[in-house]
């Protein structure tokens, strides 16, 4: 769910549609998340996530800005397909946290921040750097930013694969442009490209051998009208991903905004599909056409080179269904919830059916919140 947040570049993203416009206020936003997952038969994932964040202005010419959140996750995963007797239980919990610094111009504004989370066998530190500057008119604004992350795995549990202090770097590079259009529609345009190398392997997962490079581009476009009839906006987003790993996503979105007095709504849809690494195994199925997990393992077992049987890496698609609604309950005071219906399936593939026998996996996500500025 946050495919469109970068490593490196999370604290970087803007939170302000003015960005070149140093804040007049300060701001304060509180907010709680709860996410579940199922397959058939099979609740698997949970995760509740309290997140603070604060925005300060410094000067007229400054800004100071940063979140923190605890991820509480339990549930159980499954290794292998649609197999659920070697599903492991797990309990973790995620502290994350980010710190951003702007210093804006009268047409410019630079960024500089930093990054940190952890878990029991994860760590992840990050900076970034991002400038913006428009042109003459203010109605074309560039962007550019560099983003660089280090990972370190530490699996000490019983897992199949032991990962003992192993590391992980990446390195992301973007550009854009945002490009007012017409007085009701604003259009944008950003291209990453992102160069990874150290362990990309599953620890927890049996027979599973990732290459330790994964390059990707990224491709972004966004557009916002205005609909002077309703007095309402409609957004659309299309998103291109493709990486060295053989793995290539289209995703699709678009919502709706509608303003009533203090309250608004905003109803919104998500597509997504993607194709099966390089390296991905399919399972291997008996003559009834069930699925065999001796035989899946068989096929693996002696196999050199990259292999995988994880079922994120196969090829499938997902729909989503999203409704947020708000409420300006002061001038100064936001209170909103949001509500996301995620369904993926190997069915919902763009074109083909997508990778065989893989169970469809249902999840919620709820969001409520609470922004202030003073």
């Amino acid at each position: 769910m946050a495919s469109l947040i970068l490593p490196g570049m999370a604290a970087l993203v803007s939170r302000n549609a003015a960005a070149e416009n140093a804040p007049e206020q300060s701001t304060i936003g509180l907010k709680y998340g709860s996410y579940k997952d199922s397959q058939p038969g099979f609740d698997r994932i949970k995760v509740s996530t309290p997140q603070m964040y604060a925005q300060v202005p410094i000067a007229g010419v400054w800004s100071i800005e940063g979140s923190a959140s605890g991820d509480s996750v339990s549930g159980a995963s499954s290794y292998w397909h649609t197999e659920r007797s070697s599903a492991s239980q797990m309990s973790d919990y995620r502290k994350a946290a980010d710190l951003k610094v702007t210093r804006y111009f009268s047409r410019a504004a630079v960024s500089a921040s930093v990054a940190y989370s952890t878990e029991h066998d994860y760590i992840s530190r990050a900076i970034g750097l991002e400038g913006r500057w428009s042109s003459a008119d203010n109605n074309r604004t560039w962007t550019i930013g560099y983003g660089l992350s280090r990972d370190r795995i530490d699996n000490t549990s019983n897992g199949t694969n032991t990962a003992i202090d192993q590391h992980k770097r990446t390195h992301e590079f973007m550009a854009g442009v945002t490009q007012v259009l017409t007085a009701n529609d604003i259009a944008q345009l950003n291209l990453t490209r992102s160069i990874g190398a150290g362990y990309y392997d599953d620890p927890y997962k049996t027979l599973d051998q990732r290459p330790d490079q994964r390059n990707a581009w990224i491709a972004l476009a966004r557009l916002n009208h205005y609909v002077g009839q309703f007095d309402a906006a409609l957004r659309g987003n299309y998103r291109y991903y493709t990486d060295t790993f053989g793995i290539r996503s289209h995703t699709v979105g678009i919502e709706w905004e509608q303003p009533f007095g203090r309250w608004s709504i905003t109803p919104g849809a998500r597509y997504y599909s993607q194709s099966a690494a390089n390296f991905y195994l399919d399972p291997v199925l008996d003559a009834t056409g069930q699925y065999d997990v001796g035989a899946t393992l068989a096929s693996g077992v002696g196999m050199t080179g990259p292999h995988s049987f994880d079922a994120r890496l196969g090829a499938f698609g997902a729909a989503t269904l999203s409704g947020k609604i708000s409420c300006r309950v002061t001038p100064a005071t936001v209170i909103d919830a949001k509500f996301e219906a995620y369904r993926q399936a190997a069915g919902l593939h763009a074109g083909t059916t997508g990778s065989p026998n893989l169970d469809p996996l249902r999840a919620n996500f709820l969001q409520l919140g609470l922004t202030h500025r003073f």
